[in-house]
């Protein structure tokens, strides 16, 4: 635990002297400023709000930097570059345990699988989990939920395997690429363009054989979310949006509209993505985290010691005006 709260201080540090990845133009106090763990179709709720007026409706302009690591994303929160954080909710939880005056709260949660697809080196149309055993897989970084919820799948199916913890997570492809690793998880749309230039194979979906668990959620601290009510509420309420049109409209339309948030990614390889990620039921309509999701969750980084103690739900999320939002746009 003091490995990750060092970690976390030493990195908002450092994320005071990085400029952002790439920004948009507006005005500054309309801005919402938010850093994801990785720019994936996993997200395209996202980004479709963005793409369909939704966050411009509430009157807010929001600017993507990639953290590429979810401890990097708090990081930024912590240091004050980002005003939210977009990854998962371990993160959070770290932090609450260290014992910050102003910790960041959970007001949203986005994604409620593994968004990640397991890739080989060869064709395996009858693969079977237990063909893991004895493989060694790039999963992620220690302490990130990729790689332990990786973990309990495997110990809950009984399956020893050897997971890479060493490879930075916005590496793992192309370390796995250059030879590192019999498997190595990805997220879409890597997973399948990596496949379509024959690279390797796609042999399963992480988040189908794991299960529901709070994966990706928005969070800021606490000071921030009280003096920026309007701000919480439009992201929100737009996010919610995006997620019953995605769910309501094919996979064509959404991925021609996220198209201009993935340079060099083709429409197609996009509509396979958001199909892939339909398929497994990734996205939760009501944007507000149960009590019994952190359960899960808390369980999974239990599993692997990287828990020091339980936090109570009260002390990590806030739940009020994602599910008043939830209510009002499905009314």
């Amino acid at each position: 635990m003091k490995r990750h709260i060092l970690c976390l201080i030493v990195a908002a540090v450092t994320a005071m002297f990085v400029p952002f990845a790439f920004a948009s133009c507006g005005k500054k106090d309309n801005k919402v400023r938010i850093n994801e763990v990785t720019h994936s179709v996993f997200y395209a709720p996202l980004y479709l709000a963005d793409a369909i007026g939704y966050f411009e409706d509430e009157g807010i302009e929001i600017e993507l930097t990639n953290g590429g690591g979810a401890d990097s994303t708090m990081a930024a929160v912590l240091s004050g570059s980002a005003d939210i954080g977009f990854c998962g909710p371990e993160a959070a939880i770290y932090v609450v345990i260290g014992g910050s005056s102003d910790s960041p709260k959970v007001f949203g949660q986005l994604t409620k699988r593994d968004g990640s697809f397991l890739v080989g080196r060869n064709d395996e149309p009858d693969f079977s989990w237990s063909d893991l055993e004895g493989k060694e897989i790039l999963a992620g970084r220690k302490g990130g939920v990729p790689a332990m919820t990786f973990e309990y799948t495997l110990d809950k199916l009984g399956v020893n395997a050897t997971l890479n913890y060493d490879v930075a997570f916005n590496m793992m492809t192309s370390a796995f690429e250059s030879g590192i690793a019999d498997y190595c998880t990805m997220f879409e749309p890597v997973a399948s363009e990596y496949e379509a230039a024959g690279k390797g194979y796609v042999v399963a979906s992480v988040g189908e054989q794991s299960g529901e668990v709070p994966y990706t959620c928005f969070m800021a601290k606490e000071s921030y979310i009280d003096a920026n009510p309007d701000k919480i509420e439009g992201l929100l309420r737009g996010i919610t949006k995006a997620v019953k049109y995605i769910n309501e409209h094919d996979e064509t339309t959404c991925a021609e509209l996220i198209a201009p948030y993935f340079d060099g990614t083709s429409v197609a390889s996009l509509a396979t993505s958001i199909k892939n990620y339909k398929a497994i039921d990734a996205w939760v309509t009501d944007m507000a985290m149960k009590p019994e999701a952190l359960d899960n969750l808390q369980n999974i980084m239990s599993n692997s010691g990287e828990l020091a103690r339980k936090v109570d739900f009260d002390e990590l999320v806030i739940t009020d005006v994602a599910h008043a939002v939830y209510e009002e746009v499905y009314a």
